[in-house]
């Protein structure tokens, strides 16, 4: 299931064509659901490894259409892991500061340290997607940051990270329910916005910017994974399958202890 939903460099993908459902995946939720807690688990423990080591790096990058499930798949998946080790950051509407960088500034002081998780929600790609949609570039500054932006993770991969980026498909009739949930919840009332009402009438260009998102930036470094995101068991069951396989490559240890440790007597 890691590699189910990984795009390959050489294939071009249609977002259209790609399933939201993960009952085309998996056919037991009960059973998934089991499988996720043992997953989260073993997260919690290679996490810790990975903190204890201080050697190796992780990026988890997240990034969907409004409603799409960024918050809570970080919430789930994340559950139980030391917090000193994973920091969550989130890519809203840049700051006068920040504005006065380059775009990628403040996404680069974000990176993950050695024996941290990072996870953005949202990330740098908001630039080939919110301002093209909203046409607040022009395309001639827009476009080119398909290959900046592969240049970055290219380092951010030779100086150590492992990068694992997240599509959450979801479709627009699932994105109708979720608003509706928010609308009719009290507690997450606060949640909802009329302008997602408004870019929800934009969705057809959402969906081509992702898709040229997806097909321009994903490498053999850095790779798209798109998950079928209708189902918020199947999500987090396979974004945590495909975490826990990279930290079992990246296998972190705990340090050596010091030598006659054996020996120390607590008085």
């Amino acid at each position: 299931m890691p590699f189910t939903h990984r795009l390959s460099p050489s294939n071009k993908i249609r977002l259209a064509e790609v399933p939201t459902s993960g009952h085309d995946f998996h056919q037991s939720r009960d059973k998934a659901e089991e499988e996720f807690k043992a997953l989260r688990k073993r997260l919690a423990h290679l996490q810790n490894r990975l903190y204890a080591s201080g050697k190796h790096r992780l990026l988890v990058l997240l990034q969907a259409m409004d409603a799409g499930g960024k918050d809570s798949t970080i919430r789930h998946v994340f559950k139980g892991v030391n917090p000193q080790g994973v920091q969550v950051h989130s890519f809203k509407t840049p700051s006068k500061e920040e504005l006065s960088h380059d775009y990628l500034w403040r996404v680069h002081a974000a990176a993950p340290a050695a024996g941290t998780i990072g996870v953005f929600n949202r990330s740098h790609y908001e630039d080939v997607l919110v301002v093209r949609v909203e046409d607040l570039v022009p395309r001639s500054i827009w476009e080119k940051r398909y290959q900046h932006i592969n240049d970055f993770e290219r380092m951010l991969s030779d100086c150590g990270t492992t990068i694992l980026k997240f599509f959450l498909h979801i479709s627009k009739d699932e994105q109708k329910k979720r608003f509706q949930d928010r609308l009719s919840t009290f507690y997450k009332q606060w949640k909802f916005s009329v302008d997602d009402l408004r870019k929800r009438k934009q969705w057809d260009q959402y969906q081509e910017a992702f898709e040229d998102m997806l097909n321009n930036c994903t490498t053999d470094h850095a790779p798209w994974y798109v998950i079928p995101a209708d189902q918020k068991w199947y999500r987090n069951l396979t974004i945590s399958k495909t975490i826990v396989h990279a930290l079992e490559d990246l296998d972190p240890e705990f340090p050596s202890v010091e030598e006659g440790i054996e020996n120390v007597v607590i008085e």
